[in-house]
């Protein structure tokens, strides 16, 4: 493991270690690097299903991190326009509220 500690250990680390390392170690050391599917499409995946369960807390994470692995702002509207009709017209509205807060 690297000196500097890894983001879950450093966000929740001091309070829930094993969560912490947990989280570093499967979803994001393991699911996130496999193959089969594009950081690009895993960011997808990831909005999607978290504006659809109205995860408002790790919402602003997953948007910048599809960002970096570019999706474009654009494609994240669409997205989220698109789930209103499946999600729900407040889990919509709360996403592109959400969106609209982010830098860049």
């Amino acid at each position: 493991m690297s000196q500097t500690p890894r983001l879950a250990r450093q966000m929740m680390g001091d309070i829930a270690p094993k969560l912490a390392d947990l989280t570093d170690e499967v979803p994001f050391g393991d699911i996130w690097e496999r193959a089969d599917l594009s950081k690009r499409d895993r960011s997808l995946v990831t909005v999607s299903a978290l504006v659809t369960l109205n995860r408002s807390e790790q919402l602003p994470f997953h948007l910048n991190r599809a960002l970096e692995n570019g999706v474009t702002q654009a494609e994240l509207v669409e997205l989220i326009t698109h789930l209103a009709f499946y999600s729900g017209w407040p889990t919509a509205a709360s996403a592109v509220n959400t969106l609209k807060t982010l830098k860049g």
